[in-house]
């Protein structure tokens, strides 16, 4: 744990932007900078809600454990607040964050950030615009599990990683099989299979976790299509 200084920081999210020098004191007084490695858990389901958390950098899954297994609910890439509305609405985390590459995160104040939200109204539009964002993702996101077949959810992940999290066609796939499956909602030998099939099909190119996408357009349309 190390000495945050906010007001220096260059991963500000836009709403803290909008906080005066104060404020920025403020928080930079109730803010605890963590350093958490690959696999390591952030948050754990069922633990106390007691701060916001803030992925500085790095990459982070958030997943619940279910009455039959887990599933994984988003991944998340920092600069990004991490699921702002449980902080609001309930005192227990309602899930847990695991870090899937080296990840800083800052722990703040939950307190004064709320009185942040009370005081400045431009702050409190920025968290406001975010949490809608994230909401209006979730939507779609629960509406493509619901009516697309497996290869268009497997697809549709492919290019997530690729456009929204590494922003190139070649990466290395930052989660196993299994982890895919629980994000897209199918099993880890489904997501092999059609993994298997869309290297056949010169559609990716795939050794081990290292994808690199071939044939984005037909990628494109299998997404689209489901």
């Amino acid at each position: 744990m190390v000495k945050a200084y906010c007001k220096q920081c260059s991963f500000k999210s836009l709403a803290t932007a909008k906080l005066t020098d104060n404020e920025l004191e403020i928080l930079e007084s109730g803010c605890a900078e963590v350093s958490f490695k690959t696999g390591e858990i952030i948050i754990k389901q069922n633990s106390l809600s007691n701060s916001i958390t803030y992925i500085k950098s790095g990459l982070v899954k958030i997943h619940i454990n279910g009455p039959v297994k887990e599933k994984i609910i988003k991944i998340i890439k920092a600069p990004k607040y991490l699921c702002l509305n449980s902080n609001f609405s309930e005192k227990i985390n309602h899930f847990s964050a695991t870090a899937l590459e080296d990840t800083i995160v800052c722990f703040l104040n939950l307190e004064s950030f709320k009185k942040f939200i009370y005081e400045n109204g431009d702050f409190a539009y920025q968290i406001i615009l975010d949490m809608s964002k994230n909401e209006i993702k979730d939507f779609h996101s629960c509406l493509n599990n619901a009516q697309k077949q497996t290869a268009g959810r497997i697809a549709e992940a492919i290019l997530f990683f690729a456009n929204e999290i590494y922003n190139s066609k070649n990466f290395t796939l930052p989660i196993s099989r299994q982890d895919l499956g629980d994000l897209v909602g199918t099993t880890r030998e489904s997501v092999s299979r059609i993994l298997t099939d869309f290297h056949n099909d010169k559609i990716i190119s795939l050794e081990g976790k290292i994808i690199s996408i071939l044939n984005e357009k037909l990628l494109n349309d299998i997404s689209e299509k489901g």
